[in-house]
């Protein structure tokens, strides 16, 4: 599918804010509103825009501690079967298969050291995880919700 430039922009104005009418984005993409409905619902149709969600400030809900652990795998585990696990662990913000000594990259966010040490062990209590290196983080320097060009 061809992405052009308005589409670039309109997906920029959504990850920035899900909530943005279509009328707001179409005066910042200098479209009408039901020009960028059809243009979102393409975007969805064909999978570009998988979903909408609500992005949560882990301080207000308490999770402070986060941490990205290094997991090492038995044998010949497979990326879906880490994938499944990681998917068991409510504490699992993200998942990835990385290149380099480790097998996979995770990163956990928990309330405190003590619940993400007990994150840790559940994690390290699947059957094919041989070994675990992590490091907490300090302090949080860049994020960024998407991809694409500045929305602004």
């Amino acid at each position: 599918m061809q992405i052009d430039a308005v589409d670039q922009r309109i997906i920029a104005l959504l990850v920035a804010d899900a909530r943005a009418s279509y009328a707001d984005i179409g005066t910042r993409v200098s479209l009408s509103a039901p020009a960028v409905k059809r243009r979102v619902d393409r975007l969805r149709a064909t999978g570009v825009i998988r979903g909408f969600t609500a992005v949560v400030d882990p301080a207000a809900v308490g999770w402070t501690t986060e941490a990205f652990v290094e997991l090492f795998c038995a044998g010949r585990t497979t990326p879906a079967q880490i994938g499944v696990a990681a998917r068991r662990h409510p504490e699992v913000v993200g998942a990835y298969t990385v290149s380099g000594e480790a097998d996979a990259l995770v990163h956990l966010r928990a309330a405190d050291i003590a619940h993400l040490e007990a994150a840790l062990e559940r994690l390290r209590a699947e059957s094919f995880v041989t070994s675990t290196r992590s490091t907490i983080v300090l302090s949080r320097l860049v994020e960024s919700p998407g991809v694409g060009p500045s929305a602004g």
